[in-house]
């Protein structure tokens, strides 16, 4: 009699178990999303999600990877400013960052080590788009909300939340084309390779200059969206081939610009991102022929990420790829105090905020996080 029924308390246990992972998968449900001026879908195709609903307060991770560049350093200190923010912290009991750098294996096991540990969501901001498969699998199957974002994963069982990548590589590559009617040579600063926010930005840059029928000479070189690291390659890149009539840089743009200046390289068209140094060099040069292009996201949309996990265990419907829109400044149009700011620090990214979620931060709001793991 005690055999039969602790082997009936096991069977229950185990139908429970069953049960639980069952029902922690989401419904697959009719549009639009609960919060629509925010969480807009990425295209008419895009599934849309709604996850059984969670008692608060939650339990959320950021799994970062690579931290070696003010992106993602800012990215991380947005994330503490976001979840102290008194009407978010109210709804998490705990909000855990771990940073493990460009090593993929350490990133995924973060992610175990969270899904083992009863976390009710994880952010993350892959390292890679693909090898994330069997770790999507353990949090769907635990009944863990996964949301990736920046970098994000090649799957449909977790959550996206990023910017047209690729369509910011087109964005750039026509703003070149436009200035170089005849083609030319152009340096590309790439990112940090195998990311996919690196491939989509050089894949729309690529395929966009192809597709002009001018004849282009596209030298590569790694910055790792870091002025430092791309300083010194744009700097190098200057020493081998000594003139370009054009740059795209994802990132670590104000590095690029000061080899130039070191070199006594001419200013040319530039096509980057949206760091405050940049965009400084962009409106003090522009009536010496440096024209920019100053495009992207800022490090906020983690808060839009968090924002979406937190959605999503409350039950609300989300979409299964959130698109989020670009920060777009073009040369004459660069304000100080608007676009720009003199009196903050050239590695400030610019363009924090997202008024379609509520979501808008000040400088010293974001500064005043530490980028430690937490």
């Amino acid at each position: 009699m005690l055999k039969t029924f602790v082997g009936g308390a096991l069977a229950s246990a185990a139908l429970a178990l069953t049960c639980t992972t069952v029902n922690a998968a989401p419904a697959v449900v009719s549009g639009p999303a609960a919060q629509p001026e925010c969480f807009a879908p990425w295209s008419a195709e895009t599934k849309f999600f709604q996850f059984p609903k969670k008692d608060g307060p939650f339990r959320i991770a950021l799994a970062n990877g690579y931290i070696a560049n003010t992106w993602r350093i800012q990215m991380i200190q947005t994330a503490k400013a976001y979840a102290a923010q008194p009407d978010v912290a109210a709804k998490l009991k705990e909000f855990k960052v771990v940073s493990t750098g460009e090593d993929v294996p350490a990133q995924i096991s973060a992610i175990n080590n969270f899904i083992d540990s009863g976390y009710d969501a994880i952010v993350v901001n892959a390292q890679n788009p693909t090898a994330f498969g069997p770790v999507i699998k353990r949090a769907k199957e635990a009944g863990v909300i996964l949301v990736a974002f920046d970098n994000t994963l090649d799957t449909q069982d977790a959550i996206n939340v990023n910017v047209d990548q690729k369509g910011l590589g087109v964005l750039w590559a026509k703003w070149l084309a436009g200035h170089l009617p005849e083609g030319g040579k152009i340096l590309e600063v790439r990112g940090v390779a195998g990311t996919s926010v690196d491939t989509d930005r050089h894949n729309g840059i690529h395929e966009t200059l192809d597709a002009t029928g001018k004849k282009w000479e596209v030298v590569e070189v790694l910055g790792k969206w870091d002025d430092p690291t791309a300083q010194k390659a744009t700097a190098d890149a200057i020493a081998v081939h000594k003139k370009f009539d054009g740059i795209t840089a994802q990132g670590g743009d104000t590095g690029v610009v000061q080899a130039m200046i070191d070199a006594g390289h001419p200013f040319v068209p530039f096509g980057g991102e949206t760091e405050n140094g940049f965009r400084k060099f962009c409106s003090m040069h522009a009536a010496d022929g440096l024209k920019c292009s100053s495009a992207g996201t800022g490090p906020a949309q983690v808060a839009v990420a968090i924002k979406t996990a937190i959605a999503a265990l409350e039950g609300e419907v989300v979409p299964q790829s959130v698109k989020l829109p670009l920060a777009i400044v073009e040369d004459p149009n660069f304000k100080a105090g608007q676009d720009f700011y003199p009196d903050q620090s050239d590695n400030f990214f610019v363009g924090n905020s997202f008024p379609t979620c509520g979501i808008n931060f000040t400088a010293q709001e974001i500064m005043g996080q530490t980028k430690e793991n937490k």
